[in-house]
């Protein structure tokens, strides 16, 4: 039986909130009389102080901005004439040093500074941590399960969870609240299956049922055998069952497994409770946070991971250019002109819409397909990835086979995530997408991106997770962050340390 409850998470997080545009100029139509002067003064100061701490005249966070600055490190002359409410604003010390204990606790009482010591203390005891199944087993022999329940929330429950329910956490909220920490509240389930159960689904989730007459070795004319680093990305993205089950090694997150449609189908009605009580407990300060393995079959991400590979590569092929096309800044021209000596005929009707329907600006090519369309559930993805084959010139899809009710599948899977984030928006709730296995993470991160683009025009709602143990991390961040600049919305992101690392 599945466990339900709510946790949250009262760990202060790295947010980036940007937005195309400089700061506003209220004041181009002031002019004339003295008085007309000294209103023109005022508001040139404000919006001076508005650039200097990196918001518009309307407390928006602009994404060229320089970090904020503090009131107290303006000069005299520029406070005179600024709100009262800025000048008096009370604000925290930023501590980088991470030695400030008092600040760090000043939230927890006595009782709870001891029990995390000592909850920790036993959570860094490895026998008892390998063991705790059975020790929890033989503590409700003996005490009971009534007193053993007691114990339990007053230590490891009370440390770790807020509550049962929505009612039960509103004081852990309000207290969080009343110290400036924010709440992230999240579903976690955990279903008591043995490895070999959990080894099964998740083989039978991730292999797809499409026949497939001979092997895919050679697609859109690339052959992965002469390239030792991209032979290997694309190995990466295949099943594997020494990582069948998802639960080893990892700790520090949940884990759901395909069960069916109908099962993804009750974790979307459970996320779209978690928005919910977010809204009504937090006063829409607070975050909600999903994964997107519950809304889907992982076999899609897997594959739509390997495209982002193989567009990565076809790219290379064509201009010579190595690494993600963004950074490329490739002249659609020049593109074209890559596919002519390749002896593709670009004249071709088929080909020619490809090219016109590429994503670019000014500045070059920022991906070679419309990601966009992936949000148009009727589109089919072997319709959307294709490319001319650069030995034959015919357009071919760079996804591997998939059957209808495969198709039909990631259809359902985008429904879902249209269904949690506009009902986040219409609630003005903030939702976080969390970072999963390396395999499934360039699907997962493409899918949010896009969904930034849509949800994301008036402020972030839509949020990406970035892995910082992994090496791409901060080129994946400076990149994900540059589209947002070109595309024009708001991006939204949150760094972890990352909890796979044995399954990285």
């Amino acid at each position: 039986m599945a466990k339900q409850i709510f946790v949250l998470s009262s760990r202060r997080l790295l947010l980036l909130n940007h937005r195309g545009g400089g700061p506003g100029h209220l004041g181009e139509q002031l002019a004339g009389s003295a008085q007309q002067q000294q209103q023109l003064r005022v508001v040139s100061s404000w919006n001076k102080l508005c650039q200097q701490l990196g918001v518009g005249s309307a407390g928006r966070r602009f994404k060229s901005a320089a970090p904020p600055l503090g009131v107290e490190t303006l000069d005299p002359c520029q406070l005179e004439d600024l709100p009262i409410e800025v000048i008096n604003r009370k604000k925290d010390k930023l501590d980088l040093t991470f030695e400030d204990h008092s600040a760090a606790f000043k939230s927890k009482t006595t009782w709870e500074v001891l029990r995390a010591l000592m909850v920790f203390q036993v959570c860094g005891i490895h026998v008892v941590v390998d063991n705790n199944e059975k020790l929890m087993k033989f503590g409700q022999t003996v005490l009971g399960k009534k007193l053993f329940g007691l114990l339990m929330k007053q230590t490891f429950y009370g440390q770790f969870v807020a509550g049962e329910d929505t009612v039960r956490i509103a004081p852990v909220i309000d207290r969080m609240r009343s110290f400036g920490v924010k709440s992230i509240l999240d579903y976690s389930v955990e279903e008591d299956i043995t490895q070999e159960e959990a080894e099964e689904r998740e083989m039978d989730s991730c292999v797809s049922h499409a026949s497939i007459e001979e092997e895919e070795a050679n697609i859109a004319g690339m052959s992965a055998k002469g390239d030792k680093e991209f032979a290997e990305e694309i190995q990466r993205y295949q099943p594997h069952k020494e990582f069948g089950d998802r639960r080893v090694g990892v700790t520090g997150a949940r884990t759901f497994f395909y069960q069916g449609e109908a099962t993804c189908e009750r974790n979307t009605d459970i996320f779209l409770k978690c928005i919910e009580t977010v809204a009504t407990t937090t006063h829409t300060t607070g975050f909600a946070a999903i994964k997107l393995t519950a809304l889907g079959r992982p076999q899609l991400l897997l594959q739509l991971s390997e495209v982002i590979a193989r567009a990565r590569q076809y790219h290379q092929e064509v201009t010579g250019v190595k690494g993600p096309v963004i950074e490329g800044n490739t002249d659609p021209g020049t593109f074209e002109q890559g596919l002519k000596e390749a002896g593709v005929e670009v004249e071709k009707p088929a080909v020619q819409n490809w090219l016109d329907n590429m994503t670019y600006d000014k500045q070059g090519l920022i991906n070679m397909f419309d990601w966009g369309g992936l949000l148009d559930i009727n589109v089919l993805l072997q319709d959307m990835f294709k490319v001319p084959n650069l030995q034959t010139g015919r357009m071919e899809p760079l996804i591997s086979a998939l059957t209808d009710e495969e198709e039909e599948q990631f259809k359902n899977m985008l429904r879902r995530m249209h269904t949690v984030f506009q009902r986040a928006k219409e609630l003005d709730i903030r939702v976080m997408v969390d970072a999963e296995q390396t395999y499934f993470q360039p699907a997962i991160s493409r899918l949010t991106l896009e969904m930034m683009k849509k949800y994301n025009t008036e402020k972030a709602i839509v949020f990406n997770t970035y892995q910082c143990y992994l090496k791409e991390a901060h080129r994946n961040l400076v990149d994900d962050l540059e589209q947002a600049n070109r595309q024009d919305f708001f991006f939204g992101a949150k760094l972890v340390r990352g909890a796979y690392m044995e399954q990285a």
